[in-house]
């Protein structure tokens, strides 16, 4: 659980999928749809503005009426999301994920956005991490392990 996301990054890769905060929503959920991604991060002029996703098209779009031909991601984004660093730890991340009702985390490391972890991400590393210790507990108690 003290493990630092900078070692999910490592495992998962750095790619992270952008797009300008002009781009209408039907881009965005083309891009979306075409990676299998439940969330883009919208950049302006470099930086990050925002993060749109699934739950952004079905409240602010769909459930609001709103046209994705017409609509411009800027209008209906989550703005100014809650990121992480690179050293924060994955208990950190859950924390965040609890708290604060939200499934994705942009990593910025030095003000530069270094990658997206997601609550999967994070669930999958501490599946594995249990699987592990389990497995290293077995090898101990039947005697896989030397004593010295």
């Amino acid at each position: 659980m003290n493990t630092p996301v900078s070692v999910l990054l490592a495992r998962k890769g750095h790619s992270v999928q952008t797009i300008a905060s002009s781009a209408t929503v039907a881009d965005a959920v083309r891009v979306m749809n075409e990676k299998r991604i439940g969330s883009i991060l919208v950049m302006e002029q470099g930086l990050l503005a925002g993060i749109f996703t699934e739950r952004d098209v079905l409240t602010r779009i769909v459930g609001a009426g709103r046209d994705p031909m017409r609509t411009v991601v800027a209008e209906v984004m989550s703005a100014h999301p809650h990121t992480i660093t690179p050293m924060t730890t994955t208990a950190e991340a859950m924390a965040i994920f609890t708290n604060e009702r939200c499934r994705h985390l942009p990593v910025l490391g030095e003000g530069r956005l270094e990658g997206l972890i997601s609550i999967g991400d994070v669930s999958r590393w501490l599946t594995d991490s249990h699987r592990n210790e389990a497995e290293q507990l077995r090898q101990y108690i039947t005697g896989g392990y030397p004593t010295q």
